[in-house]
């Protein structure tokens, strides 16, 4: 039986280029050529997609809504939780090196904790299919924190050097331990921070790496970050602290 795969979950509030660094990462994985990788949007606003330069075709909200204004198309043998399961798994998006899982926005209220309890199921279903899963997590880790998927084996908390952003990033550092979501290595990675601001910087976890402040993360880049040339200062950048999380983690990630 196949191992399940390496999750790599990144964390952080909004505006401080955390869907960017997700997606930064899968363009890392996929030019590093070690294994199958699936993408994972699972914030609400579903920006990763844009950042990869692939537009889903689907996603989990608009899976369930469908499914339940027709919900005559379920076959009889099969649950509406089980078929819906089954219509995310047949119609992933595929892209160029790496498949895309999209969490969406269902309609309705109290529809988007059903969302996230399906999300969660495909999960456990996807870690055996995949060697890399990364996650662009939204604020709440409600897919996560239930214990369903057993442990991430590395967290990176996203921020940008502000102070507000530095203590929303230590907020979710306090969330994730408060939810008992077990993790193998957490790292904080700040975005946008000059060189002298760099030394002032205390965190709970290890700071794994700097961007630098001319960096627009915030509200994401121009072009993909798949077309972006490797020379680009951005991806230099990243490239080293991603390297530099894989030769920490080198036991679980490469196991």
């Amino acid at each position: 039986m196949k191992k399940a795969g390496k999750i790599i979950a990144v964390a952080g509030k909004g505006g401080v280029g955390k869907s960017t660094i997700a997606a930064l990462l899968v363009r890392y994985l996929v030019k590093q050529k070690i294994g199958s990788v699936l993408a994972v949007d699972a914030d609400p606003n579903s920006n990763l997609g844009d950042y990869l330069g692939f537009s889903p075709k689907q996603d989990i909200g608009r899976i369930i809504d469908e499914i339940s204004k027709n919900i005559n198309q379920v076959p009889v043998s099969m649950s509406k939780d089980e078929f819906i399961s089954y219509r995310i798994e047949t119609t992933l998006d595929e892209a160029d090196g790496f498949d895309l899982l999209t969490l969406g926005r269902p309609e309705g209220s109290g529809c988007y904790c059903y969302a996230n309890n399906v999300l969660r199921t495909v999960l456990l279903r996807f870690m055996s299919s995949y060697d890399y899963i990364v996650i662009d997590n939204e604020a709440g880790f409600e897919h996560l924190s239930r214990k369903t998927v057993k442990q991430i084996d590395a967290l990176i908390i996203v921020s940008d050097n502000t102070g507000n952003g530095l203590k929303a990033a230590r907020r979710t550092f306090e969330l994730v331990n408060e939810l008992q979501i077990k993790y193998k290595n957490i790292y904080l990675l700040v975005n946008k921070a000059d060189v002298d601001s760099r030394k002032k910087i205390e965190f709970p976890a290890e700071v794994i790496g700097f961007t630098s402040n001319n960096m627009d993360l915030a509200g994401g880049i121009n072009s993909n970050v798949t077309d972006l040339n490797e020379n680009t200062t951005l991806i230099k950048e990243t490239n080293e602290i991603f390297s530099l999380i894989f030769e920490r983690s080198e036991s679980c990630l490469k196991s």
